[in-house]
């Protein structure tokens, strides 16, 4: 029998980006887009062009080195479609990527206006005719050209089928059917897809896609329904991140089917290899940490504690594993670099671990390193990937702790002093707090005159032992905006210092830099 390729179609760029205070910069994105090549997926889906000048870039930056399919979002207007064209310029295989709201509560809500129709008819048809022409409009740049219909899952079915016939035969080459709001049951969306592929008459000219979010927690389920119904892409992210509950995770769709090939005549690309690495530079930049059961890339997927399982393991691992840590990419052992590691050395291991530096790059890298293996003597593939984190994650002009001493006990009040280094300027003060974290956030307040909201604040160790680096992860909220700032420190005080003035330096940088209006991204 021969097998069928399932396209992926990767989003963690755009719509994982779009998790709570997941922001990346261009830097994160470009190192991630390289690492998705690695991995073998075959659309990298890079950001949302017309929504900011910093989206633009990261596009462009994207386009300009990936062999990929680079995908750029856009809404059914020219302008959206101008500036995704202006960002994948440079792509060796560009695809615009253009949407529009399709159930009727999407058309009601964001077509209300009587310049849209009267009647839901007369909207519907305006919708129709906005989608055909962003289509063809698009097809004035490029020939690969996907169309969404926004929040498919609750749409009409016979305007849904209107719609898609309409979009393929002004010249869209994959028809993507999103259950943008989690809503559908798995034999639901199959039954949908299906229903398309018996009405739809020119559905033959395009690849039918879809894009499942995690709402009810059958996203997953939803997509590997759809491929068995006709779906050949699929559109998903790593770790499953993204709007509210998140994608379909690429790593369960791409595993479920390699593990349980016994089913279907279905394959990808994926080099599974890859998966654990890809994984962990995604959660190490987004700061957004990996449930310890997530499954395939969780740190407990191939951990045994009950007798009768660790018994069964030890007799045949495949008692309780349908597929082996190896399969993924999850390291049976870790090669430590200790002070005495040379920067070829390190050059090496990052390497191995999906990070690509030059010169300039492994010197400051190679720094802090040093730094921090004076301090812990042996360094842990965890220890890079945070140092990575940290050092990819700077905003420009950032806050610098320059001084950092706090005075605590049980006995006393927590007191901490602290200097900053800001663009040549010295800001330093004091203050005291319920707790030495408390009073070292206080003190950063009064010195910078900021005052923000802390709505999330954790620290972890990266790796076992009393000399495990830390990592602090602070998410401030200001004006409907979350801004999350990461610290990395043998000493977990001076990491959350670095964390909340990161995040007071992403939030400055943000607001000093508003140029465009916040343009709201489905799918």
């Amino acid at each position: 029998m021969v097998k069928e390729k399932i396209i992926v179609f990767d989003t963690t760029l755009r719509d994982g980006e779009q998790s709570p205070g997941a922001s990346l910069n261009v830097q994160e994105k470009v190192e991630i887009a390289r690492q998705l090549e690695k991995l073998g997926v075959d659309v990298i889906e890079a950001g949302f062009p017309a929504s900011s000048p910093l989206q633009l870039e990261a596009v462009q930056r994207v386009s300009a080195e990936s062999k990929a399919v680079v995908a750029a979002l856009a809404r059914a207007v020219e302008k959206d479609i101008t500036a995704a064209w202006k960002a994948l310029q440079q792509a060796r295989k560009p695809r615009i990527h253009t949407f529009i709201g399709t159930s009727d509560i999407h058309i009601t809500g964001k077509f209300g206006s009587d310049r849209y129709g009267l009647s839901l008819q007369e909207k519907r048809q305006t919708v129709l005719n906005m989608a055909v022409n962003a289509v063809t409009f698009a097809k004035t740049f490029t020939s690969d050209i996907e169309f969404s219909a926004e929040d498919a899952g609750r749409t009409d079915q016979g305007f849904l089928a209107e719609i898609i016939e309409a979009v393929i035969a002004a010249g869209a080459t994959t028809v993507n059917i999103p259950d943008t709001t989690g809503y559908t049951w798995p034999s639901e969306f199959g039954r949908k897809i299906a229903d398309l592929r018996s009405r739809v008459s020119n559905i033959g000219n395009a690849i039918i896609s879809v894009h499942c979010h995690n709402d009810l927690g059958l996203a997953v389920a939803n997509t590997l329904s759809a491929v068995e119904h006709g779906a050949r892409q699929v559109e998903c992210s790593m770790n499953g991140i993204g709007e509210r509950a998140g994608n379909a995770s690429l790593e369960e769709i791409v595993m479920a089917l390699k593990v349980r090939s016994d089913l279907h005549n279905f394959y990808t690309d994926i080099v599974t290899e890859e998966l654990y690495n890809t994984s962990r530079m995604v959660s190490t930049f987004t700061g957004i940490i990996i449930q310890p059961n997530k499954a395939i890339v969780g740190d407990n997927a191939f951990s045994h504690e009950s007798g009768i399982h660790q018994d069964g393991m030890l007799k045949n691992r495949q008692t309780y594993e349908v597929m082996t840590p190896e399969s993924v990419g999850v390291p049976q052992t870790s090669i430590v670099l200790g002070r005495h590691s040379g920067k070829h050395g390190l050059s090496s291991r990052l390497l191995s671990l999906g990070y690509n530096l030059d010169d300039t790059e492994l010197e400051a890298v190679y720094k802090r390193f040093v730094e921090v293996a004076d301090k812990k003597k042996e360094v842990y593939d965890d220890d890079l990937r945070v140092l990575m984190g940290d050092e990819r994650s700077k905003p420009k002009n950032a806050y610098e702790l320059d001084y950092l001493h706090i005075n605590s006990g049980t006995a006393s009040i927590p007191t901490a002093t602290i200097r900053i280094r800001h663009k040549e300027q010295i800001f330093e003060e004091s203050a005291i707090g319920d707790g030495p974290v408390d009073a070292c956030f206080r003190a950063i307040e009064r010195a910078l005159g900021i005052e923000s909201m802390v709505t999330s604040y954790s620290v972890r160790s990266t790796t076992a032992g009393r000399q495990a680096l830390g990592e602090a992860l602070v998410r401030i909220r200001d004006k409907n905006v979350s801004f999350n700032g990461r610290g990395v420190s043998t000493d977990i005080i001076e990491a959350s210092a670095k964390a909340y003035l990161q995040a007071l330096g992403l939030r400055q940088h943000h607001f000093d830099n508003i140029t465009t209006e916040t343009i709201e991204s489905g799918v």
